[in-house]
């Protein structure tokens, strides 16, 4: 009898905590309720503005979700595609940039929209670039340099009088270089190692895709020198007549060169 007493007591307080809901545990409901779009677009800026860009996040999917035909809805999502970016989701972000061009491929700010992508992706390069402090560079994946790179091409091609366009077609030069140097460093590495083959290659295909970049000064120098390592003398001297034609002062000739030089720092 007293297991059913208990039992009945049990089911009493469950059906309680049902009927109350989750104010037992203090929650005071949502705020934003009542609030307008204009109100809604005013109060995630303010968060954007205070670095709270979660906080913005939410604000602009509610914003969206409760007025989803007004103008502010579609500015909810742009700011949404860059709260993301600001937050570091990197792929939250590429997400909420392809669904706005998806969307809205006429908007007459989509332009922004595939500067952003671009962006996103240019900001990858930290990683790229993690070579400086001694990481493997053959462990890096040029991926995001490529997709950024495109994603500027397509915006300069599309909207070639866009505002963006002249820092898209400056960071697309950068991008040149940091690609070019990436397969430098890669062939620096197959010929420490002594892969003199593979090292040939990669020297190859850099100065082939990239060759009015300055890494191909090196490129052109570690070809000659995996070329002499295989014995292969006439390709030798081909490319080190082509080397001292393009580059006849260079630092490489008196080992004075640091393969470390830094000339990508220009754009910090």
């Amino acid at each position: 009898m007293h297991i059913k007493s208990l039992k009945l007591l049990v089911l009493a307080v469950a059906a309680s905590l049902s009927l109350s809901g989750c104010g037992v545990f203090g929650d005071k409901g949502d705020e934003t309720k009542t609030w307008s779009a204009s109100k809604l677009y005013a109060e995630a800026k303010d968060e954007m503005s205070s670095g709270s860009y979660e906080k913005a996040i939410q604000y602009f999917e509610k914003l969206e979700s409760r007025f989803p035909f007004g103008t502010y809805a579609q500015q909810a999502q742009m700011e949404t595609a860059y709260a993301y970016y600001k937050q570091g989701d990197q792929a939250q972000a590429l997400a909420a940039v392809e669904r706005f061009i998806k969307l809205h491929p006429n908007h007459s700010h989509v332009d922004y929209m595939y500067y952003l992508r671009g962006v996103i992706n240019f900001n990858d390069q930290v990683g790229l670039l993690n070579f400086l402090a001694n990481q493997d560079i053959t462990e890096r994946d040029p991926k995001a340099s490529r997709d950024s790179f495109d994603a500027f091409k397509q915006l300069a091609i599309q909207f070639p009088d866009s505002k963006y366009t002249p820092d898209a077609i400056l960071r697309m030069k950068y991008l040149v270089n940091a690609l070019a140097q990436y397969d430098v460093h890669v062939a620096r590495y197959y010929l420490r190692r002594g892969a003199y083959l593979a090292s040939a290659n990669r020297a190859q295909a850099a100065i082939k895709e990239y060759p009015d970049a300055p890494a191909i000064e090196e490129a052109m120098f570690i070809l000659i020198r995996s070329y002499d390592a295989m014995g292969m003398t006439e390709l030798r001297d081909d490319a080190n007549r082509v080397f001292l034609q393009n580059f006849p002062k260079s630092d490489f000739l008196t080992g004075k060169a640091r393969s470390s030089t830094s000339w990508w720092k220009f754009w910090q």
